[in-house]
């Protein structure tokens, strides 16, 4: 009997904490990643860059970026896809995310399409993403993403195994 009770309480207090964990990330989908999209899908540069940490760790095929100098590039982009007309849908999904009160680290899929008057490009690529939990905010801390894993294009069919985050 004694077995049993322990086995219980150890169900009891795993299935607590993963609770407490679903609902950290359902808190994280309403207080980042659904202004993230939103962000993106408005061309707000303020909004997006607000939600990330005042020091990031920012890398992409180009390279490391320390000096917050992705800030800039979003402000520029932003501006330039106004000025151009340009639409963006953003859709992405979760592979992976482990987290506890303070830290999360996400993995995913994302899918950008830039819809333009004359044509819609659509990107597709890999993002990990660590976010900690700063003053009660949930900020991005380090930024990766890249369009290639082991030498092979992400592409349509890669993106499509999940279906995009509903928020």
């Amino acid at each position: 009997m004694r077995k049993y009770t322990l086995l219980f309480l150890l169900f009891a207090i795993t299935s607590s904490y993963a609770q407490e964990i679903q609902n950290i990330q359902s808190t994280i989908d309403v207080e980042l990643w659904k202004p993230f999209k939103k962000a993106f899908e408005n061309n707000d540069a303020v909004a997006l860059n607000a939600l990330y940490a005042d020091e990031v760790l920012r890398v992409t095929p180009n390279g490391i970026d320390t000096e917050n100098n992705f800030k800039k590039g979003n402000i520029k982009r932003f501006i330039n896809h106004k000025k151009n007309q340009t639409k963006v849908m953003l859709d992405f999904w979760f592979d992976s995310r482990k987290t506890n009160t303070a830290t999360s680290y996400e993995v995913g899929y994302y899918r950008m399409q830039l819809v333009k008057p004359e044509k819609t490009d659509t990107i597709y690529g890999q993002f990990h993403i660590v976010l900690k939990k700063i003053d009660g905010q949930w900020k991005i801390t380090q930024d990766w993403d890249t369009a290639t894993i082991n030498g092979k294009t992400i592409g349509k069919l890669d993106f499509e195994k999940q279906r995009p985050q509903q928020f």
